[in-house]
């Protein structure tokens, strides 16, 4: 059964690493939470905090303290195993540099997740078809990454990540490999994924980006520096004294 009320919810999220004697806070005390079938942008430039953001949200990493909850389940204690399972289960991930396996086709990246779940071969192929018709591949589903273009290589990753129906789409700088045109065939397709009711969150450095998406959420220092419309994030827009400042910038 779906859980009820947002699909993610953080509170007062902590994330501390000890390096070289010093603790590092990459995360200090960050709060919002994410509706389902929303679209939002994590913006933030080398030692924000987003990277580490990404590997909590994606489950592969833990928070120190506070509270993320995906879909119902609460994160914090869950062992290695647990997280495995989590993550198979409820999110899709996209990646800059594609992440697919040079000797198999486009049908066998997207059928891979399938293997892990135990799906039966033919009901595999069947979703696997079924992901890479959604972005447009269906005429290019029996050539190896090689044979396409770097758009075609990320469409692929893309129908790998919904192939499964997860809860959330989790996109790391998913344009960050690509010229600006192929880019924008790309957010386009997000664009057509949202639109659709899939949960997505892009993570990014890129402001334009960001734009993009309905929601923004900019990181600064490992607190949440903005929480509002992309459109106004992306533009550099000033905001109102006090407003989107700190933890819990928006409920």
């Amino acid at each position: 059964m779906e859980a009820q009320g947002p699909l993610i919810v953080v509170e007062n999220l902590h994330r501390h690493y000890v390096v070289g004697g010093e603790t590092v806070r990459a995360l200090n005390g960050v709060s919002f939470s994410i509706a389902r079938g929303e679209w939002v942008g994590i913006i933030g430039q080398s030692g924000s905090g987003k990277s580490t953001l990404m590997n909590v949200l994606g489950c592969l990493d833990t928070p120190t303290s506070g509270t993320y909850r995906l879909n119902g389940s609460d994160v914090k204690g869950l062992g290695d195993n647990q997280l495995a399972d989590l993550r198979n289960k409820e999110i899709g991930f996209v990646f800059q540099t594609f992440q697919l396996l040079p000797r198999a086709t486009a049908l066998g990246n997207v059928m891979l997740p399938l293997v892990y779940r135990g799906v039966a071969k033919r009901a595999r192929r069947q979703q696997a078809e079924k992901a890479l018709a959604s972005v447009g591949l269906t005429q290019r589903m029996h050539h190896k990454p090689n044979e396409l273009s770097g758009g075609q290589r990320q469409r692929v990753a893309i129908a790998r990540a919904l192939v499964g129906a997860p809860s959330i789409l989790l996109a790391d700088e998913p344009t960050g490999n690509l010229d600006s045109a192929t880019g924008e065939e790309i957010i386009k397709l997000f664009q057509e994924l949202h639109a659709k009711g899939h949960t997505i969150v892009l993570v990014t450095h890129e402001p334009k980006l960001a734009a993009r998406c309905p929601r923004a959420i900019r990181l600064m220092d490992g607190k949440v520096l903005f929480d509002g419309p992309g459109s106004v994030e992306g533009n550099g827009s000033p905001l109102p004294r006090g407003e989107g400042q700190g933890e819990g910038a928006r409920p």
